[in-house]
This record gives C-alpha cells, sequence and structure tokens, in this order.
C-alpha cells in the first residue's frame, strides 16, 4: 500500500445578513425536506452524483452504493445533524429522466456550533441548471432557521465548479488541508 495525497480546501461563509432565495430554477424540480424514510434515497443519489468524481479517489465511499448507505446512516445518527439543511432534489418532468432523484445535500452542526456541508452533489446530467445553488441555498437557510451564523465545507481542489459556485455563493477559503488516502500497488 502507498499514501495518495489530495488537496482540499476548508471554505467558510458568515450567514448574517445573507439573502438565501436562489432566484428562478427550472420548473421541473422541485426540493424536498429530510424524511428518514427517504434515506436510501439520498444515498442513490449521492452515489449517482459521485462515482466517477474525483471525491470518490478521495473518499472511496462516496464510489460505491453501499458505502453511500453507510455514510447516510453515519451523518444522520450524529449528534448535530439537521433535518432542516439536509434537502434532495427531484425532477418532475417530461422525457427519459422522468420522475428522478438528482441533487442531495446534508448539513450538521459541528462541533464548533457552525453549520458544515457534508454533501453537495448533482447528478451529471443534471448539472448546469443552477441546481447546486438551489440545495446549497436551502441547506443555508436551514442552517440559519437553526440559529447558526456561521457555515463552512472542504471541496477538493480540482473541482473547479464547485468551487467557483461557492465562491459566487459567498464562501471564502480558509485553509489549505491535505487528504492522505492509501491505494493499493499493483
Amino acid at each position: 500500500m502507498s499514501l495518495n495525497y489530495f488537496k482540499r480546501f476548508r471554505m467558510d461563509m458568515d450567514l448574517t445578513g445573507r439573502d438565501f432565495t436562489t432566484g428562478p430554477y427550472p420548473d421541473d424540480y422541485r426540493v424536498i425536506g429530510w424524511d428518514p424514510a427517504l434515506l436510501k434515497v439520498h444515498a442513490e443519489t449521492k452515489y449517482q452524483s459521485f462515482r466517477s468524481e474525483i471525491d470518490a479517489n478521495v473518499f472511496p465511499c462516496l464510489g460505491d452504493l453501499d458505502g453511500c448507505v453507510r455514510l447516510m446512516g453515519e451523518i444522520t445518527r450524529k449528534e448535530g445533524f439537521l433535518p432542516a439543511a439536509t434537502w434532495l432534489l427531484e425532477y418532475v418532468g417530461a422525457g427519459p429522466h422522468r420522475r428522478e432523484y438528482c441533487g442531495t445535500v446534508q448539513g450538521i452542526r459541528d462541533e464548533n456550533g457552525h453549520g458544515s456541508i457534508q454533501n453537495l452533489g448533482i447528478i451529471p446530467h443534471h448539472r448546469g441548471h443552477r441546481l447546486g445553488r438551489v440545495l446549497m441555498s436551502q441547506a443555508l437557510a436551514g442552517f440559519y432557521r437553526s440559529g447558526i451564523q456561521h457555515a463552512c465545507l472542504e471541496v477538493t481542489s480540482e473541482n473547479a465548479a464547485a468551487i467557483r459556485l461557492y465562491q459566487q455563493m459567498g464562501f471564502s477559503r480558509s485553509r489549505t488541508l491535505y487528504k492522505a488516502v492509501e491505494v493499493a500497488c499493483t
């Protein structure tokens, strides 16, 4: 076994005085608040969103459906799990992907009392419609309604689209981190 290191950024945002409205987004989508009966749907959507992305290398559980189910269970059992910051996005339009869950985000209150975004993911063929912004706005509004004044997240440095979205929404980089991942030698 050898180690591979992935560069990640910690990003932070002060939530006071922010507007969490998302503006118009396609009518064919709807947001669904947390429901424990949808845990496996969140996991499946997370898997479909991340399985072919760099984050599945950084966090191997994201590239495995059973791993995503375990991860969702772990997130929801955390003491700081915030249902108000956990959302699912559903496509309800016409065409080949009719009535499909296509995005997910989870939020927790961390040990510092900050709102921490756990995973924001959009299934690849639904990207490019401002849906990540919709889910992030829902999560941030949920943090704020829960009395949280500060939000944070981590993102892999190679994920330029996500970094751009987070910066446009008001997050700023505060730290650079390195995540070590064991890689099998062949």
